[in-house]
């Protein structure tokens, strides 16, 4: 039995590497039929970082532990089993220590509870830890769909249909052949009948909250942003495009930013911890894996389901 649990562990550590930097090829693993195994309800406290000792000690605020949740990728389920583990370990905190929690942003998506974690937040149910909501390119790309009608075939590629699915929605056939004009209009009829249901079942308290989202925060010495910076750029000349999807230029560079960078958006079999970055997006929708650090003081700590 062992042995088939660390089989099971092993491939899904293979898979994660492979597909960690590529959306478009971590969708097609999921088309291809890729299933996460059953997620242990058990919590586990702790997530041991791979990396060696980090001499890089920054401060959080004063008086405040911050708590940044990966991506959660329409896994409400996951998102209650964080936030309760959250709660509890917050009732631990010193006198006069506050929690916060930042969410890292990508809470639609792949996951079929997608609305669900929408509903979640919108419901006030974090309001109590001060929350701070950051965009991800998954939220950018809704919002362009209540724009675009014909982006909608572009989103439902890397998650965008389980997104609409949530809100009761049929996509389109994406394997209809389009070999001639008709089959073309067919289907940009098709996504223009799905885009006018859509702004329909879209809540408006929704959308505002996804209108609402920022792309970056800073507290202390950390910076907390979806995907990462672009190096050799000062923070406020980086674009938002890189702030929600930049990966190789961001994750391949050596040199520290001046705040320890805290995001998600490429994902990993475990936490990345290094002197430069914490990257916490360990793969929640496949692997019942949803991932915060916990920061207080110059401590970090690692809380998964």
């Amino acid at each position: 039995m062992a042995n088939s649990k660390t089989g099971v562990q092993s491939a899904l550590r293979s898979r994660l590497k492979s597909i960690g930097r590529s959306a478009s090829a971590l969708r097609a693993r999921i088309e291809q039929g890729f299933r996460r195994q059953p997620a242990n309800d058990d919590y586990q406290e702790t997530a041991r970082a791979p990396q060696g000792p980090v001499a890089r000690k920054a401060m959080a605020p004063d008086g405040v532990c911050i708590y940044a949740i990966g991506d959660i990728h329409g896994r409400r389920d996951l998102l209650e089993r964080l936030v309760h583990l959250i709660e509890e370990d917050a009732a631990t905190l010193p006198d006069g220590v506050k929690p916060q929690i930042v969410f890292l942003g990508d809470y639609i998506d792949r996951g079929l509870q997608s609305r669900d974690v929408i509903n979640f937040f919108t419901s006030g149910a974090a309001d109590k830890f001060d929350p701070v909501y950051l965009m991800g390119n998954h939220e950018e790309a809704l919002l362009r769909f209540t724009r675009e009608a014909s982006f909608g075939s572009q989103w439902a590629r890397y998650g965008g249909a389980e997104t609409l699915y949530s809100y009761g929605l049929q996509p389109p056939n994406q394997r209809a052949s389009l070999n001639s004009h008709e089959e073309m209009q067919a289907a940009r009829n098709a996504w223009t009948k799905v885009w006018n249901e859509f702004q329909v079942k879209l809540p408006a308290e929704h959308l505002a909250f996804f209108q609402s989202l920022k792309p970056y925060h800073v507290a202390g010495d950390y910076l907390f942003v979806h995907a990462g910076l672009r190096p050799g750029v000062a923070l406020e000349e980086q674009s938002t495009r890189d702030m929600l999807w930049i990966r190789e230029e961001f994750l391949d560079d050596a040199a520290p930013f001046a705040q320890m960078v805290v995001h998600g958006h490429t994902p990993m079999d475990a936490v990345h911890y290094d002197e430069r970055r914490i990257g916490l997006d360990t793969g929640a929708f496949l692997t019942g894996k949803l991932t915060a650090a916990k920061l207080i003081g110059t401590d970090v700590a690692f809380l998964s389901t």
